[in-house]
């Protein structure tokens, strides 16, 4: 466990937080912690699904619910809408068309499967364990093309051109594809970010890593003039670290000479909250960051604050506003309308090990929250959380998601791991709707992790990529949506976003 754990008592729930390397929830500004008594609680206490989660990395172990809260919840559980193990429910606009499940040595629980990537015909799937490349020509027919073994969660993934890149957020022995589980406190060990060459995307060819300061959990392409640029996002400062002593309140910025990706570098590491955020205290890094290119801007999800970036200078970002939401736990991801006038920020509740989708938690928290931009500063608009309760052995939280391309119209997709996908509507930002939805039952009885990491739409149907059951297909046909068939994009990488 990193740092200490804390709570807050709230509608009968005590809701996790994690705090690393000294970060204070209740200080100036609106804390999440603001309207209720913080407890601190034992290092000792355990995760809920402990034996499930162990080692599973990311979130899980982190911000987990222990076993006394989600205790809290198992008493208004019993919904008769909660769906049986093996079976599956939706709207009928939204149809699964064809899964893939996972292979190999992808097959196990504990390689999770995780990001996506596109590139004309060929979509790119992260994995604990390495990454797959499919051939989505025909979307209803997919097929393996490659599955190339580098272990190293979480494989956050991209790509550019000729280029792949995968996030490691877990020491290794060394940044090989050959290498073991390593310790964060010895400095010869390695995290941080490796790159391939995919001009033959049969044989992808490993090139290049660069270590950053507390690996890279996520990262995001900046395009530039002859390199591209990788924000890359990382948290959980140690002071037993070797890479990764707080304080932590930058990102690490790559140069990667698109004629010599071998040389790349980091070039910048800036500190995006000089005086701390408004936490009082030293943050812990950002979990996320989304590119806007278009508008030179960027928006990231920054553990416990929202921001919104200049980035006309892709090596000099600015924070031009940040806020702070009272019902969110861990700021996970962001996302802008095709006007960048709204922007969608997830609240990873529970860190994505727990069953956060329940009368007992709400509807506001472990939801999306929709925020406004005028340019100069951030207003909350709503909140959106999928209605329907889930069991109490499925981890269900907001998660990755992408817009939808219709013109005049903001829709978004979205993963929330266990509860399945949603579609929703976000034009009116007060108002947001949902029209289609997808969900199975609870993977097993144990609480393993599972479901929907992310799910986006490219070129005419949605892709996800289950946490266990392999790579998803979706046909979305409806009215609403018609206009995106039209929007074919020659890349996609969600979290450099592109205008339409």
């Amino acid at each position: 466990m990193i740092g200490h754990r804390w709570r807050r008592r709230a509608a009968g729930l005590a809701v996790a937080a994690l705090v690393s390397g000294g970060l204070a929830l209740t200080s100036i500004g609106t804390s999440a912690a603001d309207d209720g008594e913080l407890l601190r609680e034992s290092q000792s206490e355990e995760c809920a699904n402990a034996d499930a989660i162990a080692g599973a990395g990311d979130n899980f172990e982190e911000n987990c619910l222990t076993e006394s809260e989600v205790a809290e919840i198992e008493e208004s559980v019993g919904a008769a809408s909660i769906l049986p193990a093996g079976e599956t429910a939706g709207t009928s606009n939204l149809s699964l068309v064809s899964n893939l499940p996972k292979t190999g040595p992808f097959a196990t629980t504990s390689a999770l499967n995780s990001d996506l990537a596109f590139q004309g015909k060929y979509a790119f799937a992260g994995n604990y364990n390495g990454f797959t490349v499919y051939d989505i020509r025909n979307p209803r027919s997919p097929q393996a093309v490659t599955q190339v073994l580098c272990p190293g969660s979480q494989n956050d993934i991209t790509v550019y051109g000729d280029l792949l890149f995968l996030s490691t957020d877990s020491p290794r022995t060394d940044n090989s594809c050959q290498s073991s589980g390593g310790s964060v406190a010895n400095p010869a060990h390695w995290e941080g970010m490796k790159i391939f060459d995919i001009s033959d995307v049969r044989n992808p060819r490993y090139i290049s890593a660069v270590r950053t300061d507390c690996g890279s959990h996520t990262h995001t392409l900046v395009p530039g003039e002859d390199s591209v640029y990788i924000y890359v996002s990382s948290y959980g400062p140690n002071a037993a670290a070797a890479y990764c002593k707080p304080p932590h309140d930058k990102i690490s910025i790559i140069d990667v000479p698109l004629d010599a990706p071998e040389d790349a570098a980091i070039v910048a590491t800036p500190v995006l909250f000089p005086d701390a955020g408004n936490q009082g205290g030293n943050t812990a890094g950002c979990h996320d960051i989304t590119a806007y290119p278009h508008l030179g801007l960027a928006a990231g999800a920054c553990m416990g604050d929202g921001v919104v970036i200049d980035i006309s200078d892709p090596v000099d970002p600015v924070v031009l506003d940040q806020v702070r939401d009272p019902n969110f736990a861990f700021w996970h991801s962001a996302t802008f309308n095709n006007d960048g006038t709204s922007i969608i920020f997830t609240d990873e509740l529970g860190g994505g090990s727990g069953p956060t989708c329940n009368p007992t938690v709400g509807p506001v928290r472990g939801a999306n929250a929709i925020y406004t931009w005028d340019g100069d500063s951030l207003e909350f608009a709503s909140y959106y959380k999928i209605p329907r309760e889930q069991a109490n052995t499925e981890n269900c939280v907001a998660h990755n998601g992408s817009l939808i391309p219709v013109p005049g119209k903001d829709i978004f997709v979205q993963a929330w791991y266990q509860g399945g996908i949603s579609v929703f509507d976000f034009t009116d930002p007060y108002n947001p709707t949902e029209f289609a939805w997808f969900d199975r039952g609870t993977f097993d009885a144990t609480g393993t992790i599972a479901g929907a990491w992310s799910t986006y739409y490219y070129n005419g149907y949605i892709y996800s990529n289950e946490i266990q059951r392999g790579f998803d297909v979706f046909n979305l046909r409806d009215p609403r949506v018609a206009p995106a068939k039209g929007v074919r994009y020659d890349e996609l990488n969600t979290q450099t976003q592109p205008e339409f």
